[in-house]
């Protein structure tokens, strides 16, 4: 994975912030990912069948996350945990490139779309890059769930979610959730009780072991 420039990531991260994008869409799409590193991501999954190998089953996700984000008619935005790399996987071309900012999930979110939505965007999704289910029609259906709704969310297995779109910002949702717990979908919808909201069919994220020991695509990594 190669950078803008080898010798300082301070002034790599500078140089793409300040490259401002115009919208080409009134849809966007947020994707969160983290720097693939050794040890530092699927951490839960590494602690029963090793760093390298959850490095690599984290790269597969990311691979399968471009295959089907790409296609997407809407300006796409990867938003980087650590550090933006300008010469890696994620296309140049098709994906505009940011970093995360907040303390926490809920905060970066928050910042995420409040950034995106003052651009001039209308309909703003977020996904992440743990769901190996999920698929570009998946994503396109939320696009077009919110035309008539103000907000789609797509749960998840372990009581979280795995996709968020909103036509407007809405601050309870990213506030006072324990994230990454089994009580963040519920309280995500109880914010949303009084709104128009679509759910989505609900799909593994891949957190743990028993999320992967029966999926044929990561057989080959245990």
């Amino acid at each position: 994975m190669g950078l803008f420039s080898p010798n300082t990531a301070n002034d790599e991260n500078e140089m793409a912030r300040a490259v401002f994008h115009f919208p080409t869409s009134k849809k966007a799409l947020i994707i969160f990912t983290r720097n693939p590193e050794l040890g530092k991501v699927k951490t839960r999954l590494a602690a029963t069948i090793g760093d390298e190998k959850a490095l690599k089953i984290y790269k597969l996700l990311i691979a399968h996350t471009i295959k089907i984000t790409q296609g997407i008619t809407a300006d796409k935005y990867v938003f980087y945990s650590n550090n933006i790399q300008l010469n890696d996987t994620w296309d140049n071309t098709i994906f505009r490139k940011k970093l995360q900012k907040g303390n926490d999930l809920g905060m970066r979110m928050k910042n995420a779309f409040q950034e995106l939505f003052s651009m001039g965007y209308e309909k703003v999704l977020i996904v992440g890059t743990d769901i190996y289910e999920l698929t570009q029609q998946d994503i396109e259906e939320a696009f077009t769930q919110l035309q008539d709704n103000k907000f789609v969310v797509g749960p998840a297995e372990d009581g979280g979610y795995y996709l968020l779109g909103m036509k407007e910002i809405n601050l309870p949702v990213f506030e006072n959730k324990n994230w990454g717990t089994q009580t963040v979908l519920q309280d995500t919808l109880t914010d949303l009780q009084h709104e128009k909201v679509v759910l989505l069919p609900k799909k593994n994220d891949i957190d743990h072991y028993e999320d992967i020991k029966e999926v044929e695509a990561f057989k080959t990594y245990l």
